[in-house]
């Protein structure tokens, strides 16, 4: 069993882990919010997902030991505790596993029995940091397996139709303009509007990405290119998986969809606010990230203290729109 993480881009990144562990032969469920699981079906490594929907920021010992109760029959050799957190733990020794392996986290000494200490210099991104679990404290953290989603390439023409749509005979520019982190991550609406307008005129399709908390964001995009673009927030998860892989080139911030663009080996441009590509980044090589290097960047707030939001607002539609001729559909 792998518990895996709550948010979307890091679900994405956990495939790196649980790929090493079926190269190791070994067999593996992996747990997550149920939103998520439409992405764990497209990991053709993992055998089994397993809904793990606990409550955030809340005490619920009665819901942990039921998932642990739940674990426990499955009768698991051994199980990967992502998330930090001490109640991710808890669930992992009440289900009685034998091997429960885990950084220490939340002080969560007793209730994992492997557990490591972060060298963060020698795995200094996510990814790094899920494989090395799979490994001893000697491996070096260059060799890992990158994710890669599966599409089901037969659902697309079904899933165009219900929104009235064929297949695109134009390049498709898709735009991510969300982050669920917050205004931190969020590159200017106007600004994405204005590569929306420009790739428009040069012939091209602009889709509009996010979930359903997203579509404010894309109602003042569509007001801005007078509605030119195709509005595809609030899709399902699965149907966004199949449809993003029709794309030459998504936008994005750094959001959970920059990774599924990324493990889709998909051209992406990620423009970086309060983060930094060195903890997270597109696991890509089709990747282009524009950051701004200010004295207060990065800070990971979700506010800024400031209240400029320099590091978002000096990355200019130009820049963006110069990456995109020159490196990806120009």
């Amino acid at each position: 069993m792998v518990i895996g993480p709550a948010w979307l881009g890091d679900v994405v990144m956990a495939q790196a882990l649980v790929k090493t562990l079926v190269a190791q032969q070994c067999v593996v469920d992996m747990s997550s919010p149920s939103w998520c699981h439409p992405v764990l079906a497209r990991m053709p490594e993992v055998s089994q997902a397993i809904a793990l929907d606990l409550p955030r920021n809340q005490c619920a010992w009665r819901q942990w030991r039921a998932y642990g109760k739940q674990f426990k029959q499955h009768g698991y050799d051994q199980v990967f505790v992502l998330p930090n957190t001490w109640k991710s733990a808890f669930i992992a020794w009440s289900a009685g596993i034998k091997r429960r392996v885990g950084w220490v986290g939340e002080q969560r000494w007793g209730l994992l029995n492997d557990i490591r200490r972060l060298d963060i210099q020698k795995w200094p991104n996510m990814v790094q940091r899920y494989v090395a679990l799979a490994h001893d404290a000697h491996w070096c953290g260059e060799d890992y397996p990158r994710p890669r989603l599966q599409v089901d390439q037969a659902a697309i023409p079904t899933i165009l139709a219900r929104h009235q749509r064929t297949l695109p005979q134009q390049p498709v520019v898709i735009l991510c303009p969300g982050a669920a982190f917050g205004v931190t991550r969020r590159w200017p609406v106007n600004y994405f509007a204005t590569i929306a307008n420009r790739f428009i005129e040069q012939g091209k399709q602009v889709w509009l990405y996010g979930s359903h908390k997203e579509q404010p964001l894309a109602e003042q995009i569509q007001v801005l290119t007078q509605g030119r673009c195709v509005d595809f927030t609030g899709l399902a998860l699965d149907q966004a998986i199949d449809l993003m892989s029709l794309a030459d080139l998504v936008v994005s911030n750094d959001s959970g969809l920059m990774h599924v663009a990324a493990a889709l080996d998909i051209p992406t441009i990620v423009i970086y606010g309060s983060t930094a590509p060195d903890y997270t980044f597109p696991l890509t090589d089709r990747a282009h990230m524009l950051i701004e290097r200010l004295a207060c960047q990065p800070c990971f707030r979700k506010t800024c203290r400031y209240g400029h939001l320099a590091c978002l607002n000096r990355i200019t539609p130009d820049q963006v729109l110069r990456v995109a001729d020159e490196s990806f559909i120009g």
